[in-house]
């Protein structure tokens, strides 16, 4: 049975520095098998990594990183954050995992290439969120393909597009979107081994992964379902207010995602320097999806209603804390909770209970859920008569995303602007 390796705070400059000299280093987990450790010796102190090897059991490949910033600030070369160290160990990981000629296996199965994928996604994601976190791959993939034992068990050289078919037919009924995700997931996995493989592998299997993973679109669109999500101005008014009334914390960021439109995994990752509060402009940091080669920001214009909101959490603040907070709290007596420490937002599963009452204190349905403030901010912007290309890069999405999705109030918007170009041609009164 596999050792378990006791978990350390090490991503917390205040525990590394109490952490006694050892001569080992102190492990933290990733995700399976990918650990990053500090090493704190009498004489040197260091972030190393390692991962484990799939050839030989219990058996691990070791790296040394850099510097920890527990005396001098980081640079992001020789001197890490552990923000920069877990970025340098997702790199270090995906070179090991990038294939060569000796690890070539003619033989290598389905569920050998999902498991590769999975460690890849779950050490992006954990770097992504500075902290040990899980893919959605790692439960959609593990469930739906590895837990199908005649789907893990087949050999790539032998797999069919009826094999993929067949495999889709077993999966449990869910929403089409869900089962779009899982589907591509499974193709980004199969094609990846495929490319780490390919000179030993059938040559036609990606057109294979292709076909065999196709799904066909359902008749209703999805912008049909997202009618009862686009709310009034009036109605985002009473959301804000509510918020602000239950909790400061997550009034401000209720407000703030009503006011840019952002999505909550953008926003938790906002610090103090993104709030230009003096010329009433955020930066908005851009999400993860797609291939950005830059993770950029976006500048969206606030109100001064968000000025005066976000006044207090940014004075006589580090320039690099994170702009959006709340407080934690535990348990400590049978009906007793206290607030012990202030931190990041951290999932969006934290605003979720509060929300609700949120919801139900503005008088709106049940069903109206936190991204209805996103497509509002969209739709009140194609309203506006605001160009779509403007629309979409303030929002961090695609000009083909919002006329799939939005195209409705896009004609609306239109019709608006013709109506004002009328012009009267026939005088009535004579």
């Amino acid at each position: 049975m596999a050792r378990i390796v006791a978990d350390i705070r090490i991503q917390d400059r205040a525990v590394r520095l109490r952490l006694p000299v050892k001569t080992k280093a102190y492990w933290r987990l990733v995700s399976e098998g990918f650990h990053i450790g500090y090493y704190k010796g009498a004489r040197k102190v260091s972030w190393v990594v390692r991962f484990r090897r799939t050839d030989v059991p219990n058996a691990y490949l070791n790296a040394t990183l850099g510097e920890p910033d527990d005396v001098r600030d980081a640079d992001d070369d020789t001197i890490l954050s552990w923000k920069q160290a877990l970025a340098k160990a997702l790199e270090w990981v995906e070179r090991q995992t990038s294939g060569a000629p000796a690890a070539l296996d003619p033989n290598i199965t389905v569920g050998t290439a999902i498991s590769a994928y999975v460690v890849r996604r779950d050490a992006r994601r954990a770097a992504q969120a500075g902290r040990d976190v899980r893919s959605d791959a790692h439960y959609k993939l593990n469930k739906h393909v590895l837990g199908d034992k005649r789907m893990a068990g087949l050999a790539l050289k032998d797999l069919s597009e009826a094999d993929l078919r067949a495999w889709q037919k077993r999966l449990a009924r869910q929403k089409f979107t869900s089962t779009q995700r899982l589907l591509n997931d499974f193709k980004a996995a199969l094609n990846a081994a495929w490319a780490e493989h390919r000179k030993v592998l059938p040559v036609d299997l990606p057109l294979t992964i292709k076909y065999g993973l196709s799904l066909e679109a359902p008749a209703v669109t999805e912008s049909k379902a997202r009618e009862n999500q686009i709310l009034a101005d009036a109605e985002v008014r009473r959301i804000v207010a509510a918020a602000c009334a239950m909790d400061e914390d997550l009034g401000r960021l209720v407000a703030v995602m009503a006011a840019t439109g952002a999505r909550f995994a953008q926003l938790r990752r906002m610090q103090v320097a993104d709030a230009l509060l003096e010329r009433n402009r955020l930066m908005i940091p851009q999400s993860y999806k797609g291939n950005k080669k830059n993770n950029e920001h976006i500048r969206v214009a606030i109100g001064d209603d968000i000025v005066e909101l976000l006044k207090p959490i940014v004075e006589d603040r580090s320039s690099s804390a994170p702009l959006l907070e709340r407080w934690r709290v535990r348990q400590v007596s049978a009906v007793k909770w206290e607030r012990y420490e202030r931190g990041p937002w951290k999932s969006p599963s934290e605003m979720t209970r509060s929300w609700n009452q949120v919801v139900k204190e503005a008088g709106l349905p049940a069903a109206t859920i936190p991204y209805a403030l996103r497509h509002s901010s969209i739709v009140r912007g194609l309203r506006m008569g605001l160009p779509i290309r403007l629309v979409a890069a303030l929002h961090d999405t695609s000009v083909v995303m919002i006329e799939r999705h939005y195209s409705r109030w896009i004609v609306d918007g239109l019709d608006d602007l013709v109506a004002r170009a009328v012009v009267p041609l026939v005088d009535l009164a004579a």
